[in-house]
């Protein structure tokens, strides 16, 4: 089933790792995804190299039509098959925190077939900016075989004792197939964060705001925060 054309955006990233994995699944899913971004008439940016899923995606997408940039960072060149060309155009960058902000720069949606640690590190990477409003780009978890279940839930986890807030899980769009991904990215619109507060400038000439997070936004702060304050803050002012 070819993927919805004309979508608002025009270039996705997909982060997989260098190695097939152990079930077919994850190879088929690579191969529909690849066929979906290229019938879409979707560019391509990915994290480079030529092993594993990473090649199967970029190389299924360029010989059905997209264009394909890999960005990879210098220190993977030497590695193996890694040092091979990348598909498509290759830009190498200094560095693997220099390779996420290019993959920002280039992208306007992501989607993670989460492979291996590098792979985990993009996906926390360009969550925690989106959390900090750094951008506003979504994410996709193309959820081969329920392999983000466990991922889900320890985000559940998180979110019930309080230490990052719940609609910290909407940063994340879930879906098993590509289609169905590609059609839940293309509708994503960013929600303000009901947990922050906007400070505004007492300077009239200035329209600039400040998002911050409020201590007492947290329940149990709310019930507590005079002690929380005797603790954090023990000396008096002067």
């Amino acid at each position: 089933m070819a993927a919805t054309p004309n979508r608002q955006f025009k270039n996705i990233c997909v982060l997989s790792g260098f190695t097939f994995g152990k079930h077919k699944e994850f190879v088929d899913a690579a191969i529909d995804l690849s066929r979906s971004i290229a019938e879409g008439k979707l560019h391509l940016v990915y994290g480079g190299g030529n092993r594993g899923l990473s090649k199967l995606v970029s190389e299924a997408a360029f010989v059905i039509g997209s264009q394909v940039l890999g960005i990879i960072p210098r220190v993977l060149k030497p590695l193996g098959s890694l040092s091979d060309s990348s598909t498509g155009e290759e830009l190498v960058v200094s560095g693997m925190q220099e390779r996420i902000t290019e993959i920002l720069n280039h992208d306007d949606a992501f989607i993670f077939l989460l492979r291996d640690l590098a792979t985990l590190e993009a996906l926390i990477t360009l969550a925690s900016w989106a959390h900090l409003h750094i951008h506003q780009k979504p994410i996709g978890l193309l959820n081969v075989n329920n392999f983000y279940d466990g991922f889900i839930a320890f985000l559940n986890h998180v979110i019930k004792i309080y230490f990052i807030p719940s609609n910290a899980k909407k940063l994340f769009i879930c879906a098993h197939t590509a289609n169905e991904l590609l059609d839940m990215l293309q509708a994503y619109k960013p929600e303000p964060d009901p947990w922050t507060f906007v400070l505004e400038h007492s300077n009239s000439s200035s329209n600039q705001t400040y998002p911050f997070y409020h201590i007492s936004s947290y329940p149990f702060y709310r019930s507590n925060l005079s002690s929380f304050c005797l603790y954090a803050f023990p000396y008096p002012a002067v």
